[in-house]
């Protein structure tokens, strides 16, 4: 294999980046497989994965653990910015762009020819990595998978055949589903989803379902710095990753932070997936509830554009965009005054945040909502009339246009009749 051009394969022991080994292999490659650990696997998966990858003639595997790199990159500005994808999806594929990184390097690392990737000519992922690769090397891209869809209409019948042929099992939930996992959650697509259908019980991983929920309610409360989480029930976050793993496993038991979400991609499709994301559901609760207290409306409205532009960048493949940096860098500005602790609650199903203690709020003691005031009734009688006066004018304006239409109408009706 010393003569072989080698290839850097991005890994994960599944089915597509399984076919891909034998696949490579057979187009004249040294396959270098690297599994870029994001949070969602332990050390005995990872070392089934690097097992996986040398049972299928990988020359050579590597495990990278980006967990760290991905709470920097993308936790805490999404949190920050507070936006999901089209108001429901929570982003859960931004793991590609750390992994595309990793992989760029190790290929710059060991001179390879090429670079690989298992995704499909359907998915969103074959453009979040070109075109993250694209931004980071000038290496050839190879697509195995979408390679095969010129030869089948049923890809990964198509690969599970391929690699039985040659002697290698494929694990029946692989047969299945389409499962990505990582320290942000899970997402679950393939057979009945795709097919409208309820989803089975395979789909859950991190979300317990009903009937195994605790009977007593689970309270967290998460303190924030400048809109940045540092403490867990006041013990200081040192691994965010790790932070983040335990939120999913505590909130997952009480089947917090599942849904179904159907939206466009990128290609020009409509998706549909199952996704948990406990921790995240949590910590963008927390956050939420502590920013409304204390940043201003005209802050929080502008805000809100800046991050959904943020969150189509980063849904979109575009994460090295430029723009991406400069919308964090306001995103950070604003979040100068969100300190606090909020407290969180959950009986099952969702949570909420039941307490927030700051000093941030801008809130004062002489004025309370629909309670207290600092100004008196002739003021705010006063304020009334000067906020809505145009508006008043306005709807008096159509409402005797309105009258006058009418009486023209109702003369002519009458003509008529006679």
């Amino acid at each position: 294999m010393q003569d072989h051009p080698t290839v850097v394969l991005a890994f994960s022991g599944g089915l597509d980046t399984s076919f891909c080994v034998p696949y490579l292999i057979d187009q004249g490659y040294a396959v270098h497989t690297v599994f870029v650990n994001t949070g969602g696997m332990d050390e005995t998966e990872a070392q089934s994965i690097h097992n996986r990858a040398i049972e299928l003639g990988a020359t050579a595997h590597d495990t990278i653990d980006a967990s760290a790199q991905l709470w920097d990159s993308f936790v805490i500005p999404f949190i920050q910015g507070g936006a999901r994808y089209q108001g429901r999806y929570p982003l859960l594929c931004s793991d590609r762009y750390v992994i595309a990184q990793a992989m760029v390097r190790k290929a710059h690392e060991l001179g390879a020819a090429a670079l690989a990737h298992g995704c499909t000519a359907m998915g969103n992922d074959q453009f979040r990595f070109d075109q993250s690769i694209r931004c980071l090397s000038n290496l050839p891209i190879l697509a195995p998978i979408r390679e095969i869809q010129s030869l089948t209409s049923t890809p990964r019948a198509y690969e599970i055949q391929a690699l039985e042929k040659r002697g290698f099992s494929v694990d029946a939930t692989a047969k299945r589903y389409t499962i990505n996992e990582n320290v942000l959650g899970v997402t679950v697509s393939g057979s009945e989803i795709d097919e409208l259908g309820a989803p089975g019980e395979g789909s859950h991983h991190l979300c317990k379902q009903r009937d195994q929920w605790p009977s007593e309610p689970l309270s967290i409360s998460i303190t924030f710095e400048h809109g940045v989480p540092v403490a867990i029930n006041n013990k200081p976050i040192s691994d965010g990753a790790q932070a983040l793993g335990m939120l999913n496993t505590a909130f997952g038991n009480y089947g917090v932070g599942r849904g179904i979400y159907t939206g466009d991609t990128i290609v020009g499709l409509k998706g549909r997936i199952v996704y948990e994301c406990p921790g995240i559901e949590a910590l963008l609760t927390a956050h939420k509830a502590l920013e409304e207290l204390t940043i201003t409306k005209h802050q929080s409205d502008f805000k809100a554009l800046a991050a959904n532009k943020w969150t189509e960048l980063v849904f979109g493949g575009l994460f090295f965009e430029p723009l991406r940096a400069d919308l964090e860098a306001l995103l950070s500005s604003t979040q100068r005054n969100v300190t606090g602790t909020v407290t969180l609650q959950t009986t099952g199903g969702s949570v909420l945040a039941v307490a927030i203690d700051t000093q941030s709020a801008l809130m004062d003691d002489t004025n309370v909502y629909a309670q207290k005031a600092a100004w008196d009734a002739k003021d705010a009688e006063g304020f009334i009339k000067i906020a809505g006066n145009a508006s008043a004018i306005g709807a008096n304006a159509s409402s005797i246009a309105h009258r006058a239409s009418t009486e023209v109408a109702l003369k002519h009706q009458t003509k008529a009749t006679a």
